[in-house]
């Protein structure tokens, strides 16, 4: 055991010994969480979208609730951060044609595939551009991976797989086996592909390694999409990016002369990229419209040490207006995603402001727009920070909370990342419940909501969610609610408000990131990362340079 581990331990139990006496129950209601999820889940705020006026109706009601509150404005005087961000309207063509030497391929929109692009064009034509298969399209030289080495992809559009190599490969030295990295990230496959000049790059979808269905990719990926404002007009990324289904893929790479099983033939260390003797041609009609999103962000003020900050985070944003859906709804209310989460922030901050005593450190609550886009709105805040990076003391994330209960355990996302787990250890232990890692570690859930780019800039962050054993349910029970969401009701108009929704595993959740918060507001560490995180060198460079 290092001394920062002995120390730290000695802090964590010195703080839950003399912390303000707070139990894990009672403080944050389910009936206060539920009543806010009834108005942000509301078809009057008309599924919170940024740039409409779902937007101005929920960041009101947000903003409104923190002045009731008694929070004070979180940044100069007021209530907002300005996020300047560009909506593109992406309308590709109907098919996306695919000419080889044997006959041709057609595949249709949302269908078969789902194509967008960042640059700022009001057209956008990939002709007949070659098709090359990349395996993972990864390059990670720790892990002594390369997908495109010896590869010039300019021009051309790259196939790719999503997740990692060692996914369900039965090896758990290969990446981190089952745990998906950063490279196995969708977002990272389209970032490597533009870094290596390619015109185009297309994931091939699977349910499992994706971790959701071709519905949640068709619907997330329809119509507007949101970027934060580049100077370049986003000119260095691809000039398409997009997925097809693995139906779809099977037939190209049977038409390629390609059988067999992909991943097992791309996992293999001797995997060379395979051109694919066909070429693709998409064309993409953008309609570009310049606006300003809007964090929403309160602070109350600690008591001796007001220069250093605890953090609460949740996006307020869902997906809006879309197409309707089987029963004729079209609004994407995301009572869960992310409605649990900004109701859970709301209910957080009244609890710290009714609080006889103030903490000695201030707590900072931000709500964040953009998630759904891409982490938009947390990411403008990492990268332009109101308060010090480095004195910010971590970041606690609230997203998709769960409407199934109690369980007798709780899953911390990415666990092992930081010092924050051994807090989170502690009060279990005293509550009786056991803590799980990723329920799906094979997800990427580290990389998928707000935490990740506090993450990024060295800012402990974690991210928790309730678990797989119902305290009043049958086993198996709440697993099968966590699949059955997933499958019928991620980012799906089916994601309601209802009365009955059971609020009692968000409650929760919401006291344990209260007690968290709590102690670390009151005392004087500074959690840090555990050995071997990819996040412990930038947080250390950043402490040194306090």
């Amino acid at each position: 055991m290092t001394k920062h581990s002995s120390l730290l331990i000695i802090a964590v139990a010195m703080l839950c010994a003399c912390h303000r006496q707070n139990p894990s129950g009672g403080l944050i209601t389910p009936d206060d969480i539920k009543s806010h999820i009834a108005v942000l889940a509301n078809d009057s705020l008309m599924g919170r979208k940024p740039f409409t006026e779902g937007e101005t109706r929920t960041t009101r009601y947000i903003s409104g609730q923190f002045k009731q509150i008694g929070l004070e404005h979180g940044n100069n005087g007021s209530y907002f951060q300005d996020v300047p961000m560009v909506e593109i309207n992406g309308a590709p063509s109907e098919t996306m044609e695919i000419a080889g030497v044997k006959s041709a391929i057609t595949l249709h929109n949302g269908t078969d595939f789902v194509a967008f692009s960042r640059q700022e064009l009001p057209e956008i034509d990939l002709e007949n551009s070659p098709l090359v298969f990349a395996g993972y399209g990864i390059v990670a030289p720790e892990y002594h991976w390369n997908d495109y080495a010896g590869l010039d992809v300019k021009g051309k559009t790259v196939v790719v797989l999503v997740n990692d190599p060692g996914f369900k490969s039965g090896d758990r030295t290969l990446f981190k086996g089952d745990t998906m990295t950063y490279y196995g990230r969708w977002t990272y496959k389209y970032e490597e592909a533009a870094r290596q000049g390619a015109a185009g790059v297309l994931i091939v979808h699977q349910t499992e390694p994706a971790s959701y269905p071709w519905q949640v990719v068709s619907s997330s990926n329809s119509g507007a999409r949101l970027y934060l404002q580049q100077a370049n007009k986003h000119m260095d990324r691809c000039k398409v990016e997009g997925w097809i289904t693995e139906d779809a893929a099977k037939k190209l790479f049977a038409q390629a002369g390609i059988t067999g099983d992909l991943r097992v033939m791309a996992r293999k260390r001797d995997f060379k990229a395979i051109p694919l003797n066909m070429n693709v041609s998409v064309t993409i009609h953008n309609k570009l419209k310049y606006s300003t999103s809007h964090n929403v962000i309160g602070v109350l003020k600690g008591s001796t040490s007001p220069d250093e900050y605890v953090v609460y985070t949740a996006h307020w944003d869902h997906f809006g207006i879309g197409k309707p859906d089987a029963k004729g709804d079209s609004i994407y209310n995301g009572a869960v995603d992310n409605g649990d989460g900004t109701a859970s922030l709301i209910a957080m901050a009244k609890a710290f402001a009714n609080e006889k005593d103030k903490p000695k450190r201030s707590i900072i609550f931000l709500a964040v727009t953009g998630e759904e886009q891409g982490l938009l709105g947390s990411e403008y805040y990492a990268t332009h920070p109101i308060y010090p990076l480095n004195k910010t003391v971590a970041d606690l994330n609230m997203d998709a909370l769960g409407d199934y209960g109690e369980t007798k355990d709780i899953s911390i996302t990415g666990k092992g990342q930081n010092d924050l787990d051994d807090y989170i250890e502690r009060y279990a232990k005293e509550d009786g419940l056991t803590v799980l890692g990723d329920s799906k570690p094979g997800a990427g859930g580290y990389f998928r909501s707000d935490h990740f780019n506090f993450a990024k800039v060295g800012v402990p962050a974690l991210d928790m969610n309730t678990g797989l054993v119902s305290k009043t349910h049958e086993a198996g029970w709440a697993e099968k609610q966590q699949d059955d969401y997933t499958a019928n009701h991620y980012h799906q108009p089916s994601d309601n408000y209802s009365p009955a929704m059971d609020a009692t595993g968000m409650a929760q959740i919401a006291n344990l990131l209260f007690r968290l918060g709590n102690d670390l507001a009151d005392g004087s560490v500074f959690p840090g990362w555990k050995a071997g995180s990819e996040f412990k060198a930038v947080r250390d460079k950043s402490m040194g340079d306090k």
